[in-house]
Order: structure tokens, then C-alpha cells, then sequence
């Protein structure tokens, strides 16, 4: 099961490349990056909506609008919309290739950080030599994407 949560993680951060020149398109079309980035998170909040719906019925879930911190309702959302925003500016700018290098990068600095103080009650896990290597090498690897 392992390689199927793998393959599925790929097959997440090609749809995140896919989707980052849609909506720089959509953009240019419309003329504004952060419309496109309202108007990419619209249609998503409203196919997952459909599909919690769905799922709720058919499993007899209650969702439990209490237990979440209010905070934590908006939080995903504001930052997913600078991701969206930022990536639909950036893509014409440095290219798809570029981006996702730099994204990946970035993902993993921040992953060790939060992995570290154990954020929101995450497994504490120390910044090994290893992982710093790692980090090192991924962002060396991105700065060569876009540089060369």
C-alpha cells in the first residue's frame, strides 16, 4: 500500500503543475492573476463541497462544526490562495519547471521546520545532517532548473 500512497503523492504534485499554467491562462485572459486564483478556488470549494455532501450521505457522517478551531476554517484557504496567486504570477515569469522546483524547495525548508517544533501536534522530528544535505542539494537542484 506504500507505493500506491507514493505514486498517489506524484500523481498530486503533477496535477499542482498542470494546474499552476491553467490558471496563468485563465489569468491572461482575464487580466488578473488573483481573479483566476478566486475563480480556480470557486470551482474546486464547490466540486469538494458536492463531494463531502455525497460521501456524508452515503457513509451517515455528521461533520462536526464545533470541534475545528475557528482559525483553522480560514487558515488552509488564505494560504492556498497566496500558493494559487503567487504560482499564476510566477509561471510566465520563470516558467513551470522553474516554479516547481522552487516549490518542492520550499515545501521541504518549511516541512523541516514544522516537522521540528512538532506543529499542531505533529511527530517531533529532529533537522538531521542528512536533511539539511537534502535541502541543500533540492535547492541547489532548483536554482540549476531555473538558471540553466
Amino acid at each position: 500500500m506504500g507505493l500506491v500512497w507514493s505514486l498517489l503523492g506524484i500523481l498530486s504534485g503533477a496535477f499542482i503543475a498542470v494546474q499552476a499554467p491553467i490558471n496563468a491562462q485563465l489569468a491572461r485572459g482575464l487580466g488578473l492573476p488573483v481573479a483566476a486564483a478566486a475563480f480556480s478556488f470557486l470551482s474546486g470549494a464547490i466540486v469538494l463541497g458536492i463531494i463531502s455532501i455525497v460521501v456524508t450521505r452515503f457513509d451517515g457522517i455528521a461533520l462536526d462544526w464545533k470541534a475545528p478551531a475557528p482559525w483553522l476554517f480560514v487558515a488552509g484557504g488564505v494560504l492556498g490562495g497566496f500558493y494559487v496567486t503567487l504560482s499564476t504570477i510566477l509561471i510566465p515569469r520563470i516558467g513551470t519547471a522553474a516554479l516547481m522546483a522552487f516549490l518542492v524547495a520550499g515545501q521541504l525548508m518549511a516541512g523541516m521546520v514544522l516537522d521540528r517544533i512538532g506543529f499542531l501536534g505533529i511527530a517531533v522530528r529532529e533537522i538531521s545532517l542528512g536533511r539539511i544535505v537534502g535541502a541543500v542539494l533540492l535547492l541547489a537542484g532548483a536554482l540549476l532548473v531555473r538558471l540553466t
